[in-house]
């Protein structure tokens, strides 16, 4: 073979490799990964994964689904096999074993009610029941509706044996209502199903409730989540602000979205067990927080407390804000002391 051919043979295959060389070490760009809309837990679902492999993605996603309907299946009281459809059927009659996620979610409720003087409480049942029937007859609950289930609400009425994991009503006709804390569960068990694989971020939105881990999508230096505007007709159509969102949750309460207008009047789903109604005074209630859970519960609890004794509490729990906007024509935002760090 001709010299000068051998030479540039062994010169084209050197740069060959030099140049595969350079493409198999070259590493994989983040990409972002979004489920689709999905429906779960009465609501719409949503999970975004940030990650250099699809198949992690992939296993991320249904990981992620997989947790949040094993707390629905658990938690929900519309279904009669689940936790809280027994709990409801027969804690009266005898000590009824649960789960353990639905226990652990239980006592976290009751110290939640104890830190907001009952403001949030699961056993809201009996009250939700007329809230449910109202929504569908348009007609409202009488006053003697209402004081007859005020009787069956407390938490004080329930008793839980932490050993053996069992819950017993002390008055008949008691029913728990995890309304307020379960999605905020059921993102916090998704997003450890998540961290548990080789994603580099995520975000999962259960009902435009959040909570966000690690690398945000390309060219962004966070998360970025919206708060609605309440006191328009179509809320969607519009947002007060957007917040930066870093390894945080935030999920936001109000009565624009579920509500039942009766007579007239707007009442929100949230119950004051007090009143027996509809949390007033404030149109949206958005907590920031570690976790989904808290967030959730919160926010719930802060509706019913309402605008100054809400931020009051608020500004006394560690790593915890709020942004409170109250109803049109006022339409006017208060803010904790330290929520502005996540206005963007």
């Amino acid at each position: 073979m001709n010299a000068k051919i051998r030479s540039n043979i062994i010169l084209v295959f050197f740069l060959f490799l030099i140049a595969f060389s350079s493409s198999s070490c070259a590493k994989k760009q983040p990409a972002e990964y979004e489920s689709g809309i999905r429906l779960v837990m009465g609501t719409y679902a949503r999970v975004i994964i940030v990650t250099t492999d699809s198949k992690i993605a992939e296993q991320a996603t249904i990981k992620a689904f997989e947790a949040i309907e094993k707390v629905d299946d658990l938690m929900s009281d519309y279904k009669d096999d689940s936790d809280i459809g027994i709990v409801n059927k027969e804690a009266f009659q005898r000590d009824v074993h649960v789960n353990e996620s639905t226990f652990e979610v239980i006592q976290r409720s009751i110290e939640f009610s104890k830190l907001t003087d009952g403001a949030f409480d699961i056993t809201i049942g009996p009250l939700v029941a007329l809230f449910r029937k109202a929504k569908e007859t348009e007609i409202a609950p009488t006053q003697e509706e209402i004081e007859l289930a005020k009787t069956k609400v407390g938490y004080e009425k329930l008793i839980l044996d932490a050993e053996n994991r069992t819950v017993r009503f002390s008055v008949d006709g008691m029913k728990l209502d995890l309304g307020g804390i379960a999605k905020g569960y059921g993102i916090d068990k998704a997003l450890e199903a998540i961290q548990k694989t080789q994603a580099l971020g995520a975000m999962v939105d259960v009902g435009g409730d959040v909570r966000c881990f690690g690398t945000p999508p390309k060219g962004r230096k966070s998360w970025v989540i919206g708060i609605q505007n309440p006191n328009l007709d179509e809320p969607s159509s519009g947002l007060v602000m957007t917040l930066k969102a870093n390894d945080i949750a935030i999920t936001t309460s109000g009565d624009y979205q579920q509500f039942v207008i009766i007579n007239g009047k707007k009442l929100s789903h949230i119950i004051n067990r007090n009143t027996g109604s509809g949390a007033e005074g404030l149109s949206s209630v958005t907590i920031i927080a570690d976790n989904a859970t808290d967030a959730d519960a919160l926010a719930t609890a802060i509706s019913v407390i309402g605008q100054e004794k809400g931020i009051e509490l608020i500004e006394k729990l560690d790593n915890t804000e709020t942004i409170l906007i109250t109803p049109a024509p006022e339409n006017k935002i208060i803010k904790t002391s330290n929520a502005d760090k996540y206005v963007n």
